[in-house]
């Protein structure tokens, strides 16, 4: 049986945390959505703190996405991952410090892969070279992988399909989820998960927070008509 892939609420802005995050979350608590997450950063870590005491509190698993390329700061993103709670740390460049730390803390980790750059991101590379990484990163442990689908700078749709068709784990499609067509895809593809963020700020999918999460939630039930 075919599973519907999951929605990792994603209460960010053009790659960094919301400022009114925790008031965002207070009021669409009750959503049908179970994961949710953040950006390294945005807001201060004490507040950072205090969100996923809630989303934990309203039994929410707790994403956290880091930003980050090299090995210190990739390491202290997983860090706060850790002091916060999350169990699932997505993004960062793969390292083993960090996959380690992330063992050791019974946190699922979820590294990028191909060349990712700026930030907002950016996802540059072969796919082949993608999919030979991913599974480098595979025999070291990690829960899944982090693709950057809708920020490549070649074609998103065959990086999907083919990434796909040969890792054998979760995989998230994180970034740029802004249309009805993309959501399309991934329900033909049905990766793990995906994120939505800034769409939901610039009322993409309707004119309410709370409101967007549900019509996506349901839409994602709906089959897809090629």
């Amino acid at each position: 049986m075919k599973r519907n892939p999951l929605l990792i609420v994603m209460l960010t802005y053009n790659d960094k945390t919301a400022e009114n995050a925790l008031e965002l979350f207070d009021i669409c608590k009750n959503s049908s959505a179970e994961y949710w997450g953040i950006k390294d950063e945005g807001i201060p870590l004490v507040k950072m703190k205090k969100l996923y005491r809630q989303i934990k509190l309203h039994n929410k698993k707790a994403v956290l996405e880091v930003v980050a390329y090299t090995e210190e700061k990739c390491l202290e993103g997983a860090k706060m991952a850790v002091e916060c709670g999350c169990d699932i740390l997505m993004g960062t460049v793969f390292y083993d410090s960090v996959n380690l730390l992330c063992k050791e803390n019974g946190i699922k980790y979820m590294p990028f892969v191909g060349d990712v750059y700026d930030r907002p991101s950016v996802l540059d590379g072969s796919i082949d070279d993608m999919i030979k990484q991913a599974k480098s990163y595979i025999e070291k442990g990690v829960f899944g992988i982090d693709l950057l689908a809708y920020r490549y700078t070649g074609d998103s749709n065959e990086l999907i399909k083919k990434f796909l068709s040969e890792v054998n784990v979760p995989v998230c499609i994180a970034g740029s989820i802004d249309s009805f067509q993309r959501l399309d895809e991934i329900k033909r593809q049905l990766p793990w998960g995906y994120t939505i963020g800034s769409a939901f700020f610039d009322n993409t999918f309707g004119n309410d927070f709370c409101r967007q999460i549900e019509k996506i939630c349901n839409y994602m039930k709906e089959p897809v008509y090629v």
